[in-house]
This record gives C-alpha cells, sequence and structure tokens, in this order.
C-alpha cells in the first residue's frame, strides 16, 4: 500500500469545530430538558467544552497520522492491531486528562481530586474516544487504498494501451513489408520486358515510400490522406497491368473528413487485384467507396474478377491483408467495428464499419480521381 493521504489540518479543525457546535447544541437542549426550570444555562462555557471535547482529538491527529504513515496495512495484522490499541489506550488517556484541565478552569478544581476526576472522565469518554481514533484510522487506510486502486487501474489502462499500440504498430509492420516485396517483384518481372515501365514503377515506388515515412507513427489519417495513398500504390499497378485495370471511385465528398486507419484501404485493393485482376486474361475493375449512415461510415472493396464459379474460394481470399485488417480494426474500435467479407455477383467484396470521426484536412491532400 502507498503511503496513506492525511488530510490537511484546515479540514480537521473545521471539521472539529463543526462536530463542537453540534454537540454544543446537543448539550443544551439535553440539560434544558434534565435541570429544573430557573437554573440558566451557562451557554459559554457549555460551548467552550464541547469544542474542546473535539479540539483535543484534532490537535492529537498529527500523531495519528504519524503511526498510520509508518504502520501501514500491508504488515502483520497482530501487530498492527496491538499498536493502533495501544495508541488509542494512550490518547484516550491525554484527552481525559486534557477535558479534567478545561472543567478545572471552567468551574475550578475538581472536588473529588484530580486523580479521581481524569479516572472518572476517562471511564465516561473512552468508547467514545477509542470510536473516533478507529474512525479516523479507518478513513485515512480507506482514503489510501481507494488512491492505490485508482492509481493501479490507470496503471493498467495505461499499460493495455501501451500494449494496443505495439501490436499495432506490429500489424502495420507487417503490411508494408508485403506490399513492398509485392511491388520490387512486379519490377522485377518487367525490367528486361519493359525497362521504361519498371522505371516509372521505381519513381512511383519511391513517392510511396515516401509517403509512408512521413505518415509513420500516425495511426489514424483521414479519408482524403488514405485515398491520396492509395492513388500512389495504384499508379504503379496501372503501370504493370495497363488496360487490365480499371479503378473507379464512389466517394461520398462528405466521407473526406472521416477518421479511418491508416493503411486500411491499400491491403484490401491489393488483395482485389491479387485475386480479381491478375487470374484473368482480360479487363478487371476495382470498386472503392465511402458513404455516411447515420453515425457510421462505410467503406467498400469490391472487384468484378473471380465470377460465381468461384465463390468457393472465399476462404482463400481472406490472407495476410485481410487477417492484418481485421485485427487492426480490433485493436482500435474493438466491437465499435464490423468488417464483412463475401462473394457478390461477379466478384468479391468487403465492407466496413466504422464509428464516424471528423478530421480537419490537409490542404495539400489530392483531390480523387476516377482510374
Amino acid at each position: 500500500m502507498r503511503t496513506p493521504w492525511t488530510p490537511p489540518y484546515r479540514w480537521v479543525f473545521g471539521a472539529a469545530t463543526a462536530l463542537g457546535l453540534f454537540s454544543t447544541l446537543q448539550a443544551y437542549r439535553l440539560t434544558a430538558i434534565t435541570m429544573k426550570t430557573g437554573i440558566d444555562i451557562e451557554v459559554g462555557k457549555l460551548l467552550v467544552l464541547n469544542l474542546a471535547l473535539w479540539f483535543i482529538p484534532a490537535a492529537l491527529t498529527p500523531l495519528i497520522f504519524a503511526l498510520t504513515r509508518r504502520y501501514r496495512p500491508d504488515r502483520r495484522l497482530f501487530h498492527l492491531i496491538a499498536i493502533h490499541a495501544s495508541a488509542a489506550l494512550v490518547l484516550s488517556c491525554v484527552h481525559a486528562a486534557g477535558m479534567a484541565g478545561v472543567r478545572a478552569a471552567l468551574w475550578g478544581p475538581p472536588e473529588m481530586g484530580w486523580i479521581t476526576a481524569i479516572q472518572r472522565g476517562y471511564l465516561w469518554h473512552l468508547d467514545w474516544a477509542l470510536m473516533t481514533y478507529t474512525t479516523i484510522v479507518g478513513a485515512i487506510y480507506s482514503v489510501g487504498y481507494y488512491s492505490e486502486s485508482q492509481a493501479r487501474k490507470l496503471k493498467e489502462a495505461q499499460l493495455e494501451t501501451r500494449l494496443a499500440e505495439a501490436r499495432l504498430r506490429t500489424l502495420e509492420a507487417e503490411l508494408q513489408p508485403h506490399f513492398l516485396f509485392n511491388t520490387l517483384h512486379a519490377i522485377s518481372t518487367l525490367v528486361h520486358v519493359n525497362p521504361d515501365s519498371a522505371d516509372r514503377m521505381i519513381s512511383r515506388l519511391s513517392d510511396l515510400l515516401r509517403l509512408t515515412f512521413d505518415r509513420t507513427g500516425t495511426p489514424r489519417v483521414s479519408l482524403q490522406e488514405e485515398l491520396e495513398f492509395l492513388q500512389k500504390y495504384l499508379e504503379i499497378e496501372q503501370i504493370r497491368f495497363q488496360d487490365r485495370l480499371t479503378v473507379q471511385y464512389d466517394i461520398d465528398p462528405e466521407t473526406l473528413d472521416a477518421e479511418v486507419p491508416r493503411l486500411i484501404l491499400q491491403p484490401l485493393v491489393e488483395n482485389a487485384i491479387k485475386h480479381g485482376v491478375s487470374p484473368r486474361s482480360g479487363l478487371g475493375t476495382v470498386e472503392i467507396a465511402a458513404r455516411i449512415e447515420g453515425a457510421d461510415v462505410w467503406l467498400e472493396v469490391r472487384d468484378h474478377g473471380a465470377g460465381p464459379a468461384d465463390r468457393t474460394r472465399t476462404a482463400s481470399r481472406v490472407g495476410l491483408g485481410l487477417a492484418n485488417t481485421r485485427d487492426r480494426l480490433e485493436c482500435i474500435y474493438g466491437d465499435a467495428h464490423t468488417l464483412d467479407v463475401a462473394d457478390s455477383e461477379n466478384g468479391f467484396v468487403v465492407r466496413i464499419r466504422l464509428p464516424l470521426q471528423r478530421v480537419p484536412l490537409q490542404p495539400a491532400a489530392a483531390v480523387t480521381r476516377v482510374a
């Protein structure tokens, strides 16, 4: 347990004053009921006596605080109880002597003698003194435990956040080499067949890597920035596939400032090109759509390559890109998202639903075009 919290002494004496006033009213009413009519109640002396009743333990609180700081509940229970029980008895003796002194100052020395008066006051207020001491110690330990519990929860939340961020960075790191190796493979294929196209692909890859490194460490971006990155990637793929690849956009302008995870579309489009366009000898089309429905933004990537005969291959289409995307969305949004993959009438479609959160747009972001 951490060091117990102790309240400022002005709070302690403020509480003692309030309790002293309450005790004075209580004692005044009780005296008025029990005393004979015609006898004056010395309100001033009654007030002093009841304030002393609470000010004496308030003045002793530094000793109680020192004990709670030195002897914490994480030590042996019997030892702790013995220490506080002894301290409570000693402090109750001090309280009884102090009250006897106040009474003597108000009404003169006790007729029964000091020793008898102190013993009487001690026994008269012993249960009250023990309960007061126990309440103070219990309150200090309770606040200490509560503070420790809150600090532990905060530390656990911070640790979970760091673990989620580390996992997210790992997942993003898996994506970048994935499409980089595929692009380098395509360049190596073209370098002997079409050197000019290979040279253009190297130039586009350089632009793409520069954009990637500029955004490293940014887990979320606007949809417009994500589309700008995606267009850089598609420029490379269109050099590779020439007229065989057509990309169509259906982007609601209201979605451009929607916040999305970085690199959320690229692995989906790469998957669509790999399985929907590359196996075909003819034209292949990839559609990218974004729309807003209520408090959600929907992203969709669809290809028209596989066809109805290949619907049984849906499971084989869920490779590294889709699995990685699913894990990243789980890290960022938990249960507040959906990712559906399915065969469409003549191809394959991936739909993602994200909670709508808007971010400021970058002034230099590119304008989405239809390829």
